[in-house]
């Protein structure tokens, strides 16, 4: 017996199919990105010329140390000379990616003091946003992990991570850590005007860094790590964990204090039990609110205020 189709169920089976082909596409393309992907971002590669002085300080993380730690100041500060303190801090720098840098360049960082910045996001498995979900954490996850974790509502971040997969496989492949440019500045980056104040979130607690808190997945696990995989290739690691905008008050914001606190006993237990040094900074009373250009980084003004104090702890 013939069975014919009306129209909608045509339209139908074609859409279901239609699902199944890019569903099957999309696996392939995921397939093949994990396996070109390469631990250092292009990001970072670009920054890795700055080693070439065989620095002994090495200011690494994410933005916050980027645009906020100066290096040839922490020199003078330090009594170091010109090109021995570096910055090769970058956008959602992830302690993997560092951990893959260190290896790669492990005549530099056996004899280097390594201070990288960290943030909640680095850590908190709710956080699945493109802008920010570490690279190096997705590479690590199974395509199936990936497509359920971020279909269909986080496809952003899938494609994001295919992209800057080949991105960083091209940027090994060209040896950019090599041959690029050295950055201006020793590679600090800053910041020159303040957002506007409706742009600004109203709480911390309500962040999308400690959004659906979650401290006990991949990204804890391979981020930590990383961490305390670094402690055998540096000379000595310290981890920063820097301020937000005085503006913002702990203490009337119980969800703020209440993750935080679970962020930073995270990454102090770490420490003990690794051997890496902590340095937490819930707030640097000469930073005004005035010198910062949104919640978590100041501007140009703020920079020597921010690394005088950076490298005061480090001093102690």
């Amino acid at each position: 017996m013939r069975v014919v189709l009306g129209p909608r169920k045509w339209l139908l089976l074609t859409l279901a199919l239609s699902v199944v082909v890019w569903l099957i596409a999309l696996a392939g393309l995921l397939s093949l990105a994990r396996h070109v992907h390469d631990d250092v971002p292009v990001l970072l590669a670009k920054k890795l010329p700055l080693l070439k002085t065989h620095p002994s300080l090495i200011f690494a993380g994410d933005s916050r140390t980027e645009y906020q730690v100066d290096p040839a100041l922490a020199a003078q500060l330090m009594g170091k000379r010109p090109g021995d303190v570096v910055n090769i801090a970058y956008d959602a720098g992830e302690p993997l990616a560092l951990l893959a840098a260190t290896r790669r360049e492990s005549d530099v960082f056996r004899n280097a003091h390594v201070v990288t910045s960290v943030a909640p996001f680095i850590f908190n498995e709710g956080v699945k946003s493109a802008a920010i979900y570490p690279q190096d954490v997705a590479a690590r996850l199974s395509i199936a992990q990936q497509m359920t974790g971020f279909l269909p509502m986080r496809i952003g971040t899938l494609i994001r991570f295919i992209r800057e997969a080949f991105a960083s496989r091209l940027a090994a492949d060209e040896d950019i850590a090599d041959r690029a440019p050295v950055p201006p500045a020793l590679g600090l980056v800053t910041i020159d005007r303040a957002e506007p104040k409706d742009r600004w979130p109203t709480s911390i607690g309500a962040h999308g860094h400690y959004a659906n808190w979650n401290l006990s997945g991949p990204k804890t696990h391979f981020e930590i790590a990383a961490l305390c995989d670094m402690v055998k290739l540096t000379a000595k690691l310290s981890v920063v964990i820097p301020p937000w905008a005085p503006r913002y008050d702990r203490a009337s914001d119980p969800t703020w204090h209440e993750r935080d606190d679970q962020y930073v006993a995270l990454v102090e237990n770490a420490g003990r039990a690794c051997g890496f040094e902590v340095i937490n900074l819930p707030s640097i009373p000469e930073l005004a609110q005035s010198d910062y250009a949104d919640e978590m980084h100041v501007t140009a003004k703020g920079v020597p205020i921010y690394t005088r104090a950076l490298v005061a702890r480090l001093k102690q």
